[in-house]
Formats: structure tokens, sequence, C-alpha cells
């Protein structure tokens, strides 16, 4: 078999890209010795691996270009949105099986509930911190309403009707994208939504170390609005004071907010927290398998790819509970974590708080966390199912 994975944007193709999404996908594929590789727009760019294939962008809209390919399948990461619909159009003309993958929650329309796709709204423009905030979410809404359900949609619709499998990677965000499809071509439609999480690195698995009462955080903490770096350094100070022996790593560009913070700790906090900055893979792999909880602040995520190498590593995961966390509902479900009941300070480190006495009180196995998420969500596991889907 030959199957391909696309992503329609001419982002870099070193090893950053192939550790995560369609790279690492492709990867997968070929470790169950499936002829593949990635395809990408624009000219060769530095650091560009040979597993990589560059092509003119018009080519991606073009049947002819795709058939000459001799693709069995392919994976193509364009999020359903209609300025990719040419993309997809053209590889189903060309009779290659395709999969469209959609790298979101499933409240990309008013359409899919109109009560969390505003809720969602509200959470992604900054939940109303600042009149700029409040600005930008009666934009997004007003926008979403109009042009939204009356262009979009439509446009939208015309894309997922293209693909022979619409993978989502979250049971919720497949809810609510069956939902969609209904509306959108009804039950034929909606009958090709299938959960297909993304895929995550096998070097994150648990081996069997002692794990340590440590907590790991990771994240690009200057996107704050996303990452609220600000509800991690209150969740944490209140960790530190109410447990002596917990320690924090995080991992990831901090702020100069949080340079700051560390820096007004006294002694014995400041030797409890590291501030790691940005990690090697390996290094982030080595951090998982020690710690015993992932904690994610995040007001949304798409995924939560971080959280998912936890989970491999056997982690649990803390996160909140919300429309715009899709994933961790199901991270947590089998014994493999705990969600806050509100978006406060005090929620959060309550949650936190009785993860970590799951921890001492022997009801975390970190073997049969790891054992049951690397199962789904290792390369070549999601690969397999990939070629079973094409046959």
């Amino acid at each position: 078999m030959r199957i391909l994975t696309c992503t329609p944007v001419a982002f870099g193709g070193g090893e950053d890209f192939f550790a995560r999404d369609s790279g690492l996908l492709s990867r997968g594929l070929r470790l169950l010795e499936i002829e593949s590789h990635a395809v990408m727009p624009g000219e060769p760019q530095p650091g560009d691996l040979d597993e990589l294939q560059r092509t003119d962008f018009r080519n991606l809209e073009s049947a002819a270009w795709w058939k000459s390919q001799h693709a069995d399948g392919v994976m193509l990461y364009a999020w359903g949105r209609p300025k990719f619909r040419k993309v997809a159009a053209a590889i189903h003309e060309a009779g290659i099986f395709l999969i469209l993958n959609q790298d979101n929650g499933g409240l990309v329309s008013p359409l899919a509930g109109i009560g969390d796709w505003l809720r969602e709204q509200w959470i992604m423009t900054g939940g109303g911190r600042g009149v700029l905030a409040w600005i930008e979410f009666v934009k997004r809404t007003l926008r979403g309403v109009t042009a939204g359900v009356f262009l979009t949609d439509p446009l939208r619709a015309a894309h997922l009707r293209n693909g022979d499998v619409i993978a989502c990677v979250s049971p919720k965000a497949a809810e609510h994208y069956r939902k969609l499809c209904r509306m959108y071509g009804g039950g034929s439609l909606a009958a090709r939504v299938t959960v297909l999480p993304h895929a995550v690195e096998p070097r994150f698995r648990f081996d069997g170390r002692e794990k340590q009462r440590q907590i790991a955080c990771i994240g690009r903490w200057d996107d704050e609005v996303q990452k609220r770096p600000w509800l991690l350094m209150d969740v944490i100070d209140g960790l530190l004071a109410k447990n002596s022996d917990v320690c924090v790593v995080i991992a990831g560009k901090a702020t100069a907010e949080m340079h700051d913070w560390h820096g007004r700790m006294d002694d014995f906090k400041r030797q409890r927290v590291q501030l790691c900055g940005r990690m090697e893979r390996e290094a982030l792999a080595e951090l998982l398998a020690d710690s015993r909880i992932f904690y994610s602040p995040s007001a949304f995520e798409s995924f939560g790819i971080a959280a998912a190498e936890a989970l491999c590593a056997g982690c649990s995961v803390v996160a909140g509970s919300s429309v715009s966390m899709a994933s961790f509902e199901w991270f947590v479900s089998e014994d493999s974590g705990t969600l806050a009941e509100g978006d406060a300070v005090a929620d959060h480190l309550a949650a936190l708080s009785a993860e970590l006495k799951h921890w001492d009180g022997a009801q975390r196995n970190a073997a049969r966390i790891s054992e049951i998420w690397c199962e789904r969500l290792h390369a070549e596991k999601v690969a397999a199912r990939i070629v079973g889907m094409i046959g």
C-alpha cells in the first residue's frame, strides 16, 4: 500500500514537523512498512527532511497530479476549511480514499449547538478579560451567525462531502460533527464521522520506574489567552502552600511575569519549582516518565498533544472542564485524571489536590494508564486504524 499525508500549508519540514500530526502519522505508517511520505506546498526550506515532498500548491488542487502519485489513500490535515475544499475535491476526483482530519473540538459552527458555540467564542476571546476581549467576542459572534452560517457552512459542507472518512480527534468532537453532517448531508454523511486521535511518538511510554511526587506543566506560555500562565502561577502558589513535598516542572518558554513570580519565591518553594524553558523531545519524555500528574491550565485545546504524550508516559491528567477542552473529558475517562468542577483557581487547586490523593492512595496505576493510551495513541496504532479503513 501507499498512503500519503498532506497539509496544504507551507510549514517547516524538519524534526518538529515529524514529531506530531501529519508528519508523525506518516512515520507511523512506515513503522508498519507502508510506503508513505508527507506532502506540503511551497519551495524547499532549510531543514526539510527527505520524508517530505514539496510541490506547487496548484498541484494539490489537481486531480491529475494526485493520480500521478499512485496513492491508495490520503490523510488530509485541512481542518475542513473552505479555502482548502478544492484540495479535498481533487483527491476525491482522483479516486483516492480520502480521510479528512478535523483538528478541533467540533464547535466550528453555531449549527453544532448554539449554546456551546457561544461559550467557546467567549472562552477563545479571553473570557471577558478587558474591553478588547469583549469587542472581539461580539465581532466573532456576529460573524459566525451571519457569514459563518450562510457562507462558510455551505463551503465547509462541500469540503466534507469529499471525504470517505471524517476523522475527529475526540469522542465529543465526533458528536458535534455528526450533528453538523446530518445538516450538511443527512445520515449518510454523518455515518462517515469517526474518532481518530492525533498520533503520539512511541518514545512516550512508561518504563516501570518509580514516579516522583511531581507535576509536569508543558505549554507555549507566551500565548497567554490560551495557555493562561496567570492561572498556572496562582494554582501552583496554592498547591505549594498546602503540600511541602510536591515538585513542579514547567517546560516551555516562560513569560517575564513567570520569571518574576519564580524569583519572588522563598528558597524552599523555588527549589521545588523548575522553569525549564523549551525542552528537547527526549527530555520531555523523561520528564513525563518521572512525573505523576500533567496539569493544563489552558482555556482551550483542539486536542492537547502534550496531555496525550503524558498519558502514554503513565501520567494522569488534570485540567478544567470546558466545552473548549473536548478531548480532556476522554483523557480522564480511564481512572486517568480529574477535571476541575469550575474554572476558578480554587477549582483547579481542588482537582490537583484530589489527583495527588488518588496517587497517594494507590488509585492510579501508571502502567495501566500507559498501556491503555499507548494502544490508542501511539503512531503505529493510529496508522494501523487508517490501514484498516482503507482496506
